[in-house]
């Protein structure tokens, strides 16, 4: 199961090696794992990080942060558009 949830980014590694640089690297594989973690959960990515996103600039409390992992992650009835 594990083997076939990597795969897809197995497949990218060489476009990873294009990242531009070091930093870019490391930037593009946590948002792997973090999109990776989010497919094991079987949370949608883009809900999910639109609406994070969103209440972390409304005032998430910062004890609270565990509530956002993709695990405890709950969504919220509205999504407010984001642009």
């Amino acid at each position: 199961m594990v083997e076939r949830a990597i795969r897809p980014l197995a497949l990218t590694r060489k476009n990873a090696l294009f990242a531009g640089s070091g930093g870019g690297a490391e930037h593009w594989a946590v948002i792997a794992s973090l999109i990776a973690t989010y497919k094991l959960t079987d949370v949608e990515p883009y809900r999910y990080l639109a609406d994070t996103l969103t209440r972390i600039v409304d005032g998430h409390p910062h004890n609270r942060l565990d509530d956002l992992l993709a695990w405890a992650y709950a969504a919220a009835p509205a999504l407010k558009a984001v642009a």
